[in-house]
């Protein structure tokens, strides 16, 4: 090799290992990352937070998050801490939350007042209160707000009205034993216990000791907190509840509720409970009809789940939105529909919507993935769109794609881009091809 030719060599690896300094620092996780663990609601483990692959939101580049996930992420979060007994992080997570000013600020309210009190801040537990009836009269959480300032000014020894001081615990073990020996008497102990001044943690478990019942009654009390008859976070409880009971009267409830609430939570969390309780029909209904783009992404991204790959490809043929179409698409990767996403790659005119399927596709490791990238990267000579096959073909680890790509790359940038993936990737390959580029 000539001079000439070392100093080209040195300058690729020189970029290489600039890009790849860049990406190793923005991949290091942040602190206190990783996966949280689930909170049952009930007496036995129960269910959880809803798990990720239902209520995976849009993506509208690598790591992003719309506002609406971003809440729900923290709201769970300052749930979870309050579950474990951790309210300075509770705290932290609810005022995070009040900031971001959606449609759960009231909610975050209660629960940072909440905390408050329960780290004996009640001042402040009282003046946050005050604030949440102030900016939300008509908030549907005022009422257990009302009763919280009840308990905190008793823990003040001030004097209120009369309300009940009884031990949750107690409550609930013995709400626990009249379910089990005598269920018809149960029912109307937990409907007064929902409507009553109860702390929101017992309202919580006497809805899930009811969801035990597949009684008709039973369906009814719950049918009724799902169509709003108490706080949201119940509501959004009962909405679970009947998608894990299933039934045709309690999904036929379910689309009541979606048809009549103008809450997006409410309705993002009945499609979810749509996948649980297997309604395809339902969900495809939506995804065609909606008007929303946020919710008819979120009905084809819950349809992947169930594996419609042939819905989907219908759905994708008649949408008109961008954005949506990259739903479709990362469902269809959800789905493992690898051929669906090929003949998109090759096919979409859209620019965006092309890098969006190229990317599912590096996503995959399905026969025929690497092939397909490799071939647009051939006859694509859009420098985005070819960027963007070097990274599918990096998180594949596809070392020996990349290697054939930069052998023939005449384009000194474009060359650089991808030793600069090869630089990073514990592959022979690679290495072979990075100590060629020495000589």
């Amino acid at each position: 090799m000539t001079m000439r030719h070392t100093h080209s060599a040195s300058l690729f690896l020189a970029s290489a290992l600039t890009a790849a300094a860049a990406a190793q620092a923005v991949a290091q996780p942040a602190p206190g990352s990783g996966p949280r663990p689930g909170i049952g609601p009930g007496f036995g483990p129960g269910p959880g937070p809803m798990p990720m692959e239902l209520r995976v939101g849009p993506l509208h580049g690598p790591g992003s998050i719309d506002l609406d996930d971003r809440a729900d992420d923290l709201y769970d979060e300052g749930r979870e801490a309050i579950e474990e007994g951790r309210y300075d992080r509770a705290i932290d997570r609810f005022n995070r939350l009040i900031e971001l000013k959606t449609s759960r600020t009231d909610a975050a309210l209660y629960w940072k007042a909440y905390s408050l009190a329960k780290l004996g801040q009640r001042a402040d537990a009282l003046n946050t209160l005050a604030d949440l009836q102030k900016r939300f009269v008509d908030s549907r959480w005022s009422k257990d707000a009302k009763s919280l300032e009840v308990e905190v000014r008793q823990a003040s020894g001030q004097t209120v009205s009369p309300a009940s001081q009884d031990d949750d615990e107690l409550k609930l073990m013995a709400l626990r034993g009249i379910m089990q020996s005598d269920p018809e008497q149960a029912y109307p102990i937990i409907e007064k216990m929902l409507s009553g001044p109860n702390s929101p943690r017992v309202k919580d478990r006497a809805l899930f000791v009811l969801s035990q019942s597949r009684g008709a009654r039973a369906r009814d009390v719950i049918a009724g907190v799902a169509k709003g008859n108490a706080n949201p976070d119940l509501q959004l409880r009962a909405i679970r509840y009947l998608g894990i009971m299933n039934g045709a009267e309690n999904r036929q409830v379910l689309a009541d509720v979606y048809k009549s609430s103008p809450d997006p939570s409410v309705k993002r969390a009945i499609l979810r409970s749509f996948v649980v309780a297997r309604d395809r029909e339902r969900l495809l209904s939506i995804a065609r009809t909606e008007t929303s783009p946020e919710l008819r992404g979120e009905a084809v991204q819950q349809l992947g789940v169930m594996h419609a790959g042939a819905e989907l490809g219908e759905l994708y043929q008649t949408e008109s939105s961008a954005d949506v179409k990259k739903r479709i698409l990362q469902a269809m990767f959800v789905g493992g529909q690898s051929d669906k996403l090929i003949e998109l790659a090759r096919g979409e005119k859209d620019p965006e919507v092309r890098k969006a399927a190229i990317r599912n596709l590096g996503l995959m490791r399905s026969a025929g993935t690497a092939d397909t990238l490799t071939s647009i990267y051939g006859s694509d000579s859009s420098p985005d769109v070819r960027k963007a096959v070097v990274n599918a073909l990096f998180l594949q680890n596809n070392a020996k794609a990349l290697v054939g790509l930069a052998r023939a790359e005449k384009n000194a940038e474009m060359k650089k881009e991808i030793v600069s993936k090869l630089s990073i990737m514990k592959s022979t390959e690679a290495t072979d091809y990075l100590l060629e580029l020495l000589k």
